[in-house]
């Protein structure tokens, strides 16, 4: 990477400390500005490493110091906040989803430039969907036809004590877990070309159970449960459900039917697990163990990446094109038609094994 690559942090919520951890970490990349609604906070976070600079966001975008800016804002900032940035000459790597509208992240890709836009989710860069990546490639499982994506819980407000957003437009289990699964399937099968949607909202009001604000009632703006239909370009039907309607679930978080086996598929919000196969006749799953993908990574993986391999596999616009994914469920599910997308980003390349040593010495 040559002269250490100058990184500014804007957000520094909870999510920040894992991208800290795997950013701070590396030697050809230098945490140069923080930003922050709380001042000390930002001032707290820079105090940490050497040279770092607690800036405001019209600062940052601006400092020479930074090469590419962090965008871990909420996701009703994450366009203004990517403009700004671009707009300094900067690149951005934001988390998900690349912004709160279709309208808005069109904006942002637009605004690129010489820049380049990356986004979470990079979980997908992992050894988990990384390896099922390697066997759905190599046809370990013949082609594949169908996947089933599952996802349920109760609901945030369980645990979270401030969960209002997670019931306004551009929150909900599909905006905020889909694009885990969505990501993860788009690696796996390929872009998709049209969806249909169904959902439903069975209760008007939750009710905060922690913090200081428990007992609280908080209107429900979106639909809770959503379920889709993914037609993707090469022909594979994905069924996905998201749900904050249900108490558990005992489902496989994603499963690849091909016409010679089907694969089970690790959780899509961790770097991690276990990958199996199990074909026609056979009494029981096999573990793969020819693994691909970075080992022992974590979030801010796919800003090293981008900066090791020129091109990176955390695009933003395959970010764009989850984000129409989702998008385009919510409108079918309104309208009750099926709707044709307009993206269809090319799949990046399958990721070979990376210990944890090689990838942060790059």
């Amino acid at each position: 990477m040559g002269q250490p690559h100058g990184i500014g942090i804007i957000g520094l919520g909870v999510i920040s400390a894992q991208y800290l951890d795997t950013l701070g970490a590396h030697p050809g990349v230098r945490i140069a500005a923080t930003a922050d609604l709380d001042a000390a906070r930002a001032e707290s976070v820079a105090a940490r490493y050497p040279g770092c600079r607690a800036l405001s966001v019209d600062e940052l975008v601006a400092d020479a110091a930074v090469d590419t800016v962090i965008n871990l804002t909420i996701p009703a900032a994450h366009a203004d906040v990517a403009l700004a940035a671009l707009a300094g000459g900067k690149n951005v790597f934001g988390e998900k989803p690349l912004a709160a509208t279709l309208p808005d992240a069109r904006r942002v890709m637009a605004a690129a430039g010489s820049s380049w836009v990356g986004c979470a989710p990079d979980t997908v860069l992992g050894t988990g969907i990384q390896t099922a990546r390697a066997v759905v490639d190599a046809g370990g499982i013949g082609r594949p036809v169908a996947a089933v994506a599952t996802w349920v819980s109760a609901g945030h407000e369980a645990w979270h004590p401030h969960p209002d957003f997670y019931y306004r437009e551009g929150g909900g289990p599909l905006f905020d877990m889909g694009p885990y699964y969505l990501t993860t399937l788009f690696h796996l099968l390929g872009p998709v070309a049209r969806v249909s949607g169904a959902s439903s909202r069975p209760k008007a009001v939750r009710t905060i159970g922690s913090g200081p604000r428990a007992g609280e009632k908080i209107p429900v703006e979106i639909d809770t449960h959503v379920t889709g239909i993914l037609e993707h370009v090469g022909g594979a039907v994905s069924t996905v459900t998201f749900s904050f309607d249900g108490a558990a679930t005992d489902a496989a978080p994603l499963e690849i039917h091909g016409e010679t086996g089907t694969l089970s598929v690790p959780d899509p919000n961790l770097f991690e697990g276990v990958v199996r196969v199990r074909r026609p006749g056979e009494g029981a799953w096999s573990t793969v163990t020819e693994r691909a993908g970075y080992e022992n990574a974590g979030r801010g993986i796919g800003v090293l990446d981008r900066l090791a391999t020129g091109a990176g596999s955390a695009r933003g616009d395959i970010a764009l094109h989850v984000l129409e994914i989702m998008t385009a469920l919510t409108e079918s599910a309104r309208s009750g038609r099926r709707i044709d997308l307009t993206t269809a980003p090319e799949r990046p390349a399958l990721i070979p094994f990376t210990p944890e040593n090689a990838w942060r010495q790059r």
